[in-house]
C-alpha cells in the first residue's frame, strides 16, 4: 500500500506488496493497454453501499485503492454499490464522500476517475439479464426465500428448483412482467443457471434479480425490481473500465460467480461487434486482501446502526464510534490513518491489529503537528503567599517543542502567571505516597515554564476537604530552572514538574474524555453479545480551566494539553461555551492493562 505522506510509501526498500507485485506483471505485459500517454492502465475503484458511515476498516480499502491508482499514475473511481435500496439513504451517500475526500482519496483530483452509481447502470444489466435468459444461462423461479433456503441442498445433496427448466420465451415473459412491477415483493426471482451441485453454493442458481417496490435514493422509483451485489458488482467494474478489482477475503469464494457473469454475457460477443450479441465487454481481474480488523472494535454496519438506534452513542460521529466520521471529530487525522494502512500493510491472512497501534499512529502525528496548551481538567487552588499583591508576569511557552527539537524554531508565545493558580487535583497529597514526587506539605516541584514552588499549608472545608493549597515560590528559578551554584550546576534538583493554569485568566471549558466503547479485545466472544462488553466509562464529562490562548480555538483544531493528552475541539463548541474531545491519552493505559 501506498500513501502520499508516509515516509517509506515510495522507498525502494519497502517491499512490494503482493497486490503491486500483480499490477507491475501486468504492467510489464501491458495486460490493461495503455493510457493516451502510453502509460500502462491502472483502473482501481472503492465501491461501499451507502447503508450506513463508513468505519476504519474502510479505510484501508480506501487507502488501498486509490494508493496504488497514484503509484502506477492510474486513475480511481468511488462508486456507491446501491442497489439495495431499503438500506439505503441520501445522509449516508453524502457521508461518505466526505469521508472519502477527508482521507485523501479525491476522485475528482489529477488521479481521480470520477464518481459512479451503480443504478446509473441499472439499464445496463438489465439488458445484460434478459441476454443471458434467451441464451439459457439464466430463468425466472417462484421459490419463495424461505423455500430456497430449504432447497439449497447440502455439500454432499444438490439443490433443487422445479422452475429451473421453464422455456426460455416464459421466463423472459415473466422477467418483463417483473420489471413492469405486475408481480409483489417476494413473488419471483431471475435465477442464473450454473450448477445446482456445486461444492461452492455461491454456484447454486444465485439469484440475479428480485422485486422490491421501494424508491431509490438516486434512481427515484424508476425501478422495482434491483439486482444482487454478486450480479452487479463484475458489470460495474466492466462498464467503469476497472482493472483490477480489488476486495476484501470473504469475496474470495465469490470470484467463480464474478467471471461466470461477464463470461456468460460475453458467450457469443466477438471483438469487433460482429457476433450475434455485439461487441465483447471488458472483463476486469479480481484480486482479494485481508480487511483492517482492530481489537476492542465491531466493525459491523448493522451493529453499528443498531447502537445509533439505541442510542448507545449520540449518532454515526460518536467520537467514540469506530467510524471516520466518529474518527474524525475525535482529532484523528489523515495522515494518522494513511501512515496506520501503511504500516499494518497488505496480506491475505486475516488476524486482528491491536487497537494500540491506531492509537500510536495518531500519536505519532499529533505530537509532530499539534501546539501544546496548559488546561486543567479538575482544578485545586494553588495561593502562592509570597507573590506581589495583583502581580502578573507573563513568560515563555514553547508551542511545540518537538519541532524545536528538530531544528525548527518550534515558536513560542506568552502565558500569564499569577499569585493563584489551577493545578490537577490528583497532583497533590496530603500525605504523600512513598514516591510521590509532585505537590506536598514541605516538598518543592517545578512549575512548567515558570518557577518553583513549596507546599507550606493547606485550607478544608467542614468535611476535611483540601480546597486551597497555600505555597511560596523562589524569584530565583523563573522560567522553571534551578539557580547555578559552583561549576555552573544547578543548587538544587525537584523530581516533580506540574502543568497549571493563571486563576484569574484562564477560560472555562468542558472536556470529554472517551475510552474504548468495549472492554473486551473481542467483543461480544465470552457471552455471544457484544453489548455485554460494553465499557460503562466509554465516556467522561468534566469541567476545566484552559490555557487564554484557546479562546479562539475552532471546530477541528487540536492541540495537545501537557501531561494529558491530545484534544480536539468539537462542533458543539461555540466561543462562548468550549467543548474539546480528548484524542488519545499521551501514553497507552490499556497496555498497562493488557500486561497484567
Amino acid at each position: 500500500m501506498t500513501t502520499p505522506d508516509h515516509p517509506h510509501a515510495n522507498s525502494p526498500d519497502r517491499p512490494r506488496n503482493f497486490l503491486e507485485e500483480i499490477i507491475e506483471q501486468d504492467n510489464a505485459a501491458k495486460a490493461w493497454g495503455t493510457w493516451p500517454d502510453g502509460r500502462p492502465r491502472v483502473h482501481t475503484r472503492f465501491p461501499p453501499e451507502p447503508n450506513g458511515y463508513l468505519h476504519i476498516g474502510h479505510a484501508k480499502s480506501i487507502c488501498l485503492n486509490f494508493g496504488l491508482a497514484k503509484k502506477y499514475g492510474g486513475k480511481f473511481n468511488l462508486r456507491f454499490d446501491d442497489t439495495n435500496p431499503v438500506k439505503e439513504e441520501r445522509e449516508y451517500i453524502e457521508a461518505i464522500k466526505r469521508d472519502v475526500k477527508w482521507l485523501g482519496a479525491d476522485w475528482e483530483g489529477p488521479h481521480g476517475g470520477g464518481l459512479f452509481h451503480a443504478s446509473d447502470c441499472f439499464e445496463h444489466m438489465y439488458a445484460f439479464a434478459e441476454e443471458l435468459v434467451k441464451k439459457g444461462k439464466a430463468y425466472v423461479c417462484q421459490l419463495s426465500a424461505d423455500e430456497v433456503s430449504k432447497r439449497r441442498g447440502t455439500p454432499q445433496i444438490p439443490a433443487t428448483s422445479p422452475h429451473r427448466d421453464r422455456p426460455t420465451d416464459e421466463s423472459l415473459r415473466l422477467l418483463r412482467e417483473m420489471r413492469d412491477g405486475k408481480h409483489p415483493n417476494g413473488s419471483m426471482t431471475l435465477r442464473a443457471k450454473i450448477d445446482l451441485a456445486s461444492p461452492n453454493f455461491n454456484l447454486r442458481d444465485p439469484v440475479m434479480y428480485r422485486i422490491l417496490h421501494e424508491e431509490h435514493p438516486h434512481a427515484g422509483a424508476t425501478w422495482c425490481i434491483y439486482p444482487m451485489y454478486d450480479w452487479a458488482h463484475g458489470f460495474e467494474d466492466s462498464l467503469e473500465g476497472i482493472t483490477h478489482s480489488i476486495c476484501t477475503l470473504e469475496f474470495e469464494d465469490h470470484r467463480p460467480l464474478y467471471h461466470w457473469f461477464i463470461d456468460s454475457v460475453n458467450e457469443g460477443r466477438t471483438a469487433d461487434g460482429s457476433g450475434p450479441w455485439g461487441k465483447r465487454i471488458h472483463h476486469p481481474r479480481q484480486i482479494e486482501f485481508a480487511k483492517f480488523r482492530p481489537t476492542y472494535t465491531i466493525l459491523s454496519k448493522r451493529n453499528l446502526l443498531k447502537m445509533v438506534e439505541d442510542k448507545v452513542v449520540s449518532g454515526w460521529d460518536d467520537p467514540r464510534m469506530p467510524t471516520i466520521a466518529g474518527l474524525r471529530r475525535r482529532g484523528y487525522t489523515p495522515e494518522a490513518i494513511r501512515a496506520l494502512m501503511e504500516d499494518v500493510g497488505v496480506t491475505k491472512v486475516e488476524s486482528f491489529i491491536d487497537l494500540g497501534r491506531m492509537e500510536n499512529a495518531v500519536r505519532d502525528h499529533l505530537n509532530k503537528v499539534a501546539p501544546r496548551a496548559m488546561c486543567v481538567l479538575r482544578p485545586l487552588k494553588v495561593v502562592i503567599e509570597n507573590w506581589p499583591a495583583g502581580h502578573v508576569e507573563h513568560l515563555d511557552f514553547v508551542v511545540n517543542p518537538e519541532e524545536q527539537a528538530r531544528g525548527g524554531s518550534g515558536g513560542t508565545r506568552k502565558v500569564p502567571f499569577s499569585g493563584t493558580l489551577y493545578i490537577e487535583q490528583e497532583d497533590f497529597m496530603e500525605v504523600p505516597a512513598k514516591k510521590f514526587f509532585r505537590l506536598a506539605p514541605g516538598q518543592e516541584v517545578r512549575l512548567r515554564w515558570a518557577y518553583f514552588i513549596k507546599c507550606v499549608g493547606v485550607d478544608k472545608d467542614a468535611a476535611g476537604n483540601v480546597t486551597q493549597v497555600r505555597c511560596t515560590y523562589d524569584p530565583a528559578t523563573r522560567g522553571g530552572d534551578a539557580p547555578l551554584g559552583e561549576g555552573g550546576l544547578p543548587t538544587r534538583k525537584v523530581k516533580g514538574t506540574l502543568h497549571w493554569v493563571s486563576a484569574a485568566h484562564a477560560i472555562p471549558f468542558t472536556a470529554r474524555l472517551f475510552d474504548r466503547l468495549f472492554t473486551a479485545e473481542h467483543p461480544g466472544e465470552r457471552t455471544g453479545n457484544h453489548m455485554d462488553d460494553l465499557n460503562p466509562n466509554s465516556l467522561e464529562v468534566v469541567q476545566g480551566w484552559a490555557d487564554p490562548a484557546l479562546k479562539d480555538a475552532r471546530p477541528g483544531d487540536k492541540f495537545q494539553f501537557e501531561r494529558l493528552g491530545y484534544f480536539c475541539v468539537d462542533p458543539d463548541s461555540t466561543p462562548s461555551s468550549l467543548v474539546f474531545n480528548r484524542t488519545v491519552t499521551l501514553k497507552d493505559a490499556w497496555a498497562k492493562v493488557a500486561k497484567e
